[in-house]
């Protein structure tokens, strides 16, 4: 049974992370034309999956379960975009202002593999669900 829980928090933590993931984005997509927006990034990490002391003392094969966890969200570090917009307040004394370094484009690529990666984790809770249920079914 510990291997179910830790399928399901493993699955969890993905499930956490790509929803934070998909708000960033969102974000970056609705701020595509904001002055001062800079695009924003989620970091990454693995980490353990242990919950309790005990498993923390358990085998070597449960050291290698990992989830993922959201350690920060980052603002890009590319230069921001020049628009040339003499009349605007904001401009420089060439006329440009700085817009955010935002490609929709890439955004939405990102924002579909942030979804694909959300279902996929979803389908994971769903086998790991079917396979508790049919483990019961077989122990009555």
């Amino acid at each position: 049974m510990a291997d179910f829980f830790s399928s399901m928090r493993v699955s969890a933590s993905g499930l956490d992370a790509q929803m934070k993931r998909m708000n960033t984005i969102s974000s970056n997509i609705a701020n595509a034309e904001s002055q001062g927006y800079k695009r924003k990034d989620v970091e990454m990490t693995a980490t353990p999956d242990r919950e309790s002391f005990g498993e923390i003392l358990q085998n070597k094969v449960d050291e290698n379960t990992q989830g993922v966890l959201v350690t920060d969200i980052l603002e890009d570090t590319k230069p921001q975009r020049l628009v040339y917009k003499p009349e605007d307040p904001n401009a420089n004394a060439d006329g440009y202002i700085e817009m955010p370094n935002v490609n929709p484009v890439q955004e939405m690529a990102n924002m579909i593999s942030a979804q694909r990666s959300y279902e996929a984790n979803v389908t994971a809770i769903g086998a790991a669900t079917q396979m508790a249920n049919k483990a019961l079914e077989l122990g009555r």
